[in-house]
Order: C-alpha cells, then sequence, then structure tokens
C-alpha cells in the first residue's frame, strides 16, 4: 500500500493538490481501497511497457541511423570485409540476414565476412534484416542498408584500340617467339603499352636474336623507344636488327679463333694479360656493331628526311658462346633498360650494365645521340663475364623494370630478382604462370598473359626476353 500512497501523493502533487493534515485519514481510506491499488498497478505497468517499448525503438533507430564504413571493392579483384558485430555493438541481435547480394559475386560468410569477386561497379546497396532483444518473435524484420562502393576495373577503362597497319613503318602491337638459344631456350614477349593501345599508337620497342651455327655465337638485342619520338618504333627496329647484321657480317670463325683461345687460357688461369686481351676485345667489336646501329639509324633519318631525334631508341644486347669450360657473355648498354645475369643456384645477380637514368624526363640516352661514342664512360658500357653456367640472363625495357624493381638499386639484389621470379612463376594477383619447362610449348602465350600484369602508373610498352 505504501507505494500505492508514495505514487498518488506525487500524482496529485504533480496537479497542485495538496493533503491537508485534517484530510490524512480520508487520503488513508483512498489509497488503501483496492479501486486504486489496483488502478494505481495497472498504471506502473503500462508506464512499464511504454518505457520497455521506447527503449527497443530507440535502439533500433539507432542501429538504422548508424554510420558502418566498410572498406571500398574493385570489380575483378578478390575482396574480403568483415562486419565486425562486437566493434558495431551489435550483440544483442537475435537473428539477422543479408540481402542484396545475388549476382553481385560476393557472399556473406558464417565469420560475418563480404567475400568474394566483385563483378559489378557502382554503390551496392546491402540490405541486413534484423531483429534486437526484445522484439516479439512473430515481428517484422527491420531492414538496415549498407552502401559498398564497388570500383570499375581499371584495366577495362583503358581502349585497345588497333595501330593502323597501313602505316609504312607499323609493326604488330604485341609480339612473342620462343626458340632455342645455343643449348638453352629463349621466349620472348614484346607488349604495347596501354597508354599506346588506348589511343591506337603503335608499339615503340622492339627485339632480334640469332644463333650463329658457323661460330657457335648468338646474339639478343632489345629496344625501347622513345615515347616523345614520332619514329621511334622504327628506330628501335633499325637499333635491334643492324646489331645482327653487323655481327652476321663481321663474326666468322678465322677472327675469332683467338678469342676462343684467350677465354680458354682465362678460365685456366686469371691473369692481367688475358683480361686486358678479352677487354679489347669486346670493346672493339661491340663498340663497332653499337656504331654500326647508330649509323644506320641515321642513315635513314637522312633519306627520309627525318631529324634524328625523331628516331630516338635506347639499345641493350648480348652476345653469348657456349664453351666445354662454361659461357662468356658479353654486353653492351645505353638507355635505362637493364640486363640481369643469375647464376645457376640463384644465389648470385650479375648486372651486366648500368643505366642512365635521371631524376626528371630525359635523363635517358639513346644510341641516336653521337656525342655518346666521344664521351669518356662509353668503355664502362660494356660488360662481360665467364660462368660455368647460368639459370637466367633478362634482357628488359623499362615497362618490365619500373614497375617490378621500381628503382635502379633493386636491380642488384638477388632478393628482388628471386621475387620477380616467383612473380613470373605465378605469385602474382592475377595467378597468371610461366613454366620455364623446356618441354612447355605455351611459355611465349604464358609470359604474354602475364605481361598484361596491372600497376598503376605503368602503362609503358613491355619487352622481356629471357635466355633460360
Amino acid at each position: 500500500m505504501e507505494e500505492t500512497k508514495r505514487y498518488i501523493q506525487s500524482f496529485l502533487s504533480q496537479k497542485k493538490i495538496d493533503i491537508s493534515s485534517r484530510k490524512t485519514a480520508l487520503f488513508e481510506e483512498f489509497v488503501s481501497s483496492e479501486k486504486n491499488v489496483n488502478a494505481v498497478k495497472i498504471i506502473q505497468e503500462n508506464q512499464k511497457m511504454i518505457m520497455q517499448d521506447w527503449i527497443l525503438k530507440n535502439r533500433i533507430d539507432d542501429i538504422l541511423n548508424q554510420a558502418v564504413l566498410i572498406p571500398n571493392a574493385t570489380v575483378n579483384k578478390k575482396y574480403q570485409a568483415k562486419i565486425d558485430f562486437n566493434v558495431l555493438g551489435w550483440n544483442d541481435f537475435i537473428s539477422f540476414e543479408v540481402k542484396g547480394l545475388d549476382n553481385t559475386g560476393l557472399e556473406f560468410n558464417q565469420e560475418n565476412e563480404l567475400i568474394g569477386i566483385p563483378e559489378i561497379s557502382g554503390d551496392l546497396k546491402i540490405k541486413i534484416w534484423f531483429k534486437v532483444k526484445g522484439e516479439a518473435e512473430d515481428s517484422v524484420l527491420n531492414e538496415k542498408t549498407i552502401t559498398l562502393i564497388i570500383n570499375p576495373d581499371p584495366k577495362l577503362l583503358w581502349k585497345n584500340l588497333v595501330s593502323n597497319q597501313e602505316d609504312l613503318f607499323w609493326k604488330p602491337d604485341n609480339e612473342i617467339v620462343t626458340a632455342k638459344f645455343l643449348d638453352k631456350n629463349i621466349v620472348i614477349a614484346s607488349k604495347r603499352g596501354r597508354s599506346h593501345a588506348n589511343v591506337g599508337s603503335f608499339r615503340e620497342d622492339d627485339f632480334a636474336f640469332k644463333n650463329f651455327k658457323e661460330t657457335g655465337w648468338s646474339i639478343l638485342a632489345v629496344s625501347d623507344g622513345a615515347g616523345s619520338a614520332k619514329l621511334s618504333r622504327k628506330g628501335s627496329d633499325l637499333a635491334c636488327n643492324s646489331v645482327i647484321q653487323y655481327f652476321e657480317e663481321n663474326l666468322n670463325a678465322q677472327n675469332l679463333k683467338e678469342f676462343d683461345q684467350v677465354l680458354a687460357d682465362h678460365h685456366n688461369k686469371v691473369s692481367d694479360e688475358t683480361s686486358e686481351k678479352i677487354n679489347q676485345f669486346v670493346y672493339q667489336n661491340l663498340s663497332k656493331a653499337a656504331h654500326f646501329a647508330h649509323q644506320k639509324i641515321e642513315d635513314f633519318a637522312i633519306k627520309n628526311e627525318a631529324d634524328l631525334k625523331d628516331l630516338h631508341a635506347t639499345l641493350i644486347f648480348a652476345l653469348v658462346k657456349k664453351y666445354d669450360f662454361g659461357y662468356s657473355i658479353l654486353t653492351f648498354g645505353i638507355g635505362d633498360c637493364p640486363i640481369g645475369l643469375l647464376n645457376k643456384d640463384l644465389t648470385e645477380i650479375k648486372l651486366m650494365n648500368w643505366l642512365d637514368v635521371g631524376d626528371f624526363g630525359g635523363g635517358t640516352r639513346f644510341i641516336t645521340m653521337p656525342e655518346i661514342f666521344q664521351n669518356d664512360n662509353f668503355p664502362t658500357r660494356f660488360g662481360f663475364k665467364l660462368m660455368d653456367d647460368f639459370s637466367f640472363l633478362m634482357l628488359m625495357t623499362d615497362g618490365i623494370y619500373d614497375p617490378k624493381f621500381v628503382v635502379e638499386a633493386n636491380l642488384e639484389k638477388i632478393e628482388k630478382w628471386n621475387g620477380f621470379l616467383e612473380d613470373l612463376k605465378g605469385k602474382n594477383e592475377d595467378r597468371i604462370k610461366v613454366d620455364f619447362d623446356p618441354e612447355n610449348t605455351q611459355i611465349a602465350q604464358q609470359l604474354s598473359a602475364w605481361m598484361d600484369f596491372w600497376s598503376p602508373g605503368n602503362h609503358d610498352d613491355r619487352t622481356l626476353a629471357i635466355i633460360y
């Protein structure tokens, strides 16, 4: 009864009704009546019900208006994001289901994760139907919307317009080849960059190689035409094929006989004398080949009334021979394209050329520049290595080097090259694998497919030649 009395007193007080002392007995009789006791009990139960209902409605409204942020997704890229109920404070959910994921490539798993590979772009409205503790079993489920932003696949934003095949200096947009190289194998892929494909312009990279059966030597050349040079596609073609032509005309068994003996002597016992003879041979023959390439490009420019700078192209090449005692590898390089030689057990890397790189555009050098032949550092552009065996000899343009090695210093780190090999063998975002099994007849196609890798900001032509 005391609780009823307090409640009625409070109620009357709110109505500005006071109970005088002479009315005390009357009030006591009033509050003790069964009718009023029951009335107060009903009122309190209704108030409690109203309060609980308000708390429940307020809780649901808070959830409906609660910001839920999840990472953006990208079409065709693996996605995984957890909707953490503990962090969100959704521990009072007694049931829920997720809708709106049909035909999206995504699903919601038992760990409360959104996983999958998105197939559509745009603002995906994900519906969470839920019920919290306190709601009746037969109550209607509440609906909360979470927005997942799915960005389009950046690769698909690029056009792939064919180049003009009627152009006088046209060449295929993509080119692949696999063949024997000495007693090893060679695979080469040269692919037009997305920046060129997007506007229908030409592949500016090029390559050429040849085995000379008479002498036992083989030559491989790679060139990157300058993007700013309007005839660079022809410049790179001339650079590579002129090197092949030079050695076709000047390598013969007679004039190589002495060098073969010097290499044998050098293998048996390294000396200053043999080292000097090797350096002289490398410099004299490879420098003539480089100058021959320059002259061929210059002759072409004169004949076609073009500026030499319109044919700007880098040039790297390797001249290789297999002896009973190992491999002799001679190299030349001008520009920003590396030549990497990995030993048999992949524990050492030898960068066979230094790169012409600068802190700003135009830092590189080209075979078309006459001044390189008079520069004091010209003799340092040649490399030589005699080794028992090797696992890979790679020549690449900066379309590969820039995204995969980033900076020149990484080219001399064996761990970076081993990482690069792992990438080639399938440890990449697209899981595309290049199988270096000598019996693999699809290796050129695999390498070409691998070269479609995505790297933001790196959309130049890509050429990679691998002797393995």
